[in-house]
């Protein structure tokens, strides 16, 4: 199953949305995708305030290419239903998707929808918002895969570790670094989220890690979510961003191999042939399959083939 809306996640920005500056710098980032925060980076007292700096900021900036998102309150506060009526009346035309914390069942999801369509009736909106959940409660993971396909807006699941790990009481060091666990503590959760995301064709990201001083244990963790499927991972920091839309880009390489491979199969297929070898390696329908994903993600971004190829 294929996703319906194909949008850049190598990196999703986290943006406090009671700051004006740092939503103005944001904007002029090159940047897959930037999320306004009402929730973890806004104070109580400043939450409802900053509902009308994200609607400004949303009519206001420019953010280019970058995918436009609002992460609002959980659902269990008493903002988030006010969060989700006054951006998108205030915005709805200039914003992408909403952001869900904290998310623990479809009926969560589907109240998010139901709420957006009215909205989006009485606007008269033409372009539907899609929404975007995390998987950040014991009782999410559990049923990650009914959340999964609990509406046809939703677009992306994003593992959110931080408070994951406080709700199933896994050591709190392991978001910042290495605590030290004999392997990727983080294996299960990523594996299952990502399964279910990619069964009804959502994208999966991988959450924060906290210590944005350490880049280098940042690309460990953006490797290894991607090495199970994960688009993308979130930066809480702009050093983080290059990093991130690096490890999640095809490397040239791979695009030229990939585009060779298929060249050639598809070239085998016309004289009758179900597999061949390229530069010393089978190729067959398996193998297309697998580098498909490598020229899909390679034209997303924009990556052409190395000329003469």
């Amino acid at each position: 199953m294929a996703s319906k809306v194909r949008r850049p996640r190598r990196c999703q920005l986290a943006v406090p949305g009671s700051s004006d500056k740092m939503m103005a710098k944001a904007a002029g980032m090159e940047v897959d995708h930037v999320f306004l925060d009402l929730e973890d980076a806004v104070a109580p007292n400043a939450k409802v305030g900053a509902r009308a700096q994200i609607v400004n900021a949303l009519n206001t900036l420019d953010f280019g290419n970058s995918v436009r998102c609002v992460r609002i309150n959980d659902l269990d506060t008493h903002y988030a239903y006010e969060d989700i009526i006054t951006v998108v009346e205030g915005a709805g035309k200039n914003l992408d998707t909403i952001l869900v914390p904290k998310v623990r069942n479809a009926f969560d999801v589907r109240f998010v929808d139901r709420l957006l369509t009215q909205i989006e009736t009485k606007l008269g909106l033409e372009r539907k918002i899609g929404i975007e959940v995390l998987i950040e409660e014991a009782e999410a993971m559990m049923r990650v895969e009914e959340i999964a396909g609990a509406s046809p807006r939703l677009e992306a699941l994003i593992f959110g570790m931080g408070d994951y790990s406080a709700s199933q009481g896994i050591d709190p060091r392991a978001i910042a670094g290495d605590s030290g666990y004999p392997g990727d503590i983080w294996h299960y959760g990523r594996y299952k989220m990502i399964v279910a995301a990619r069964t009804y064709g959502l994208d999966a990201v991988d959450g924060p890690f906290v210590n944005f001083r350490d880049g280098d244990w940042y690309r460990t963790e953006c490797v290894r979510a991607k090495q199970l499927g994960a688009v993308g991972k979130w930066a809480i920091h702009p050093s983080q961003v290059a990093i991130s839309q690096e490890v999640f880009s095809p490397a040239q390489s791979e695009v030229d191999r990939a585009y060779k491979a298929v060249a050639a199969y598809r070239e085998a297929q016309a004289q009758g042939l179900g597999a061949i070898q390229v530069d010393g390696q089978m190729v067959d329908v398996a193998t297309v399959r697998l580098v498909q994903r490598i020229l899909d993600e390679a034209e997303l971004f924009g990556i052409k083939p190395s000329a003469g190829l």
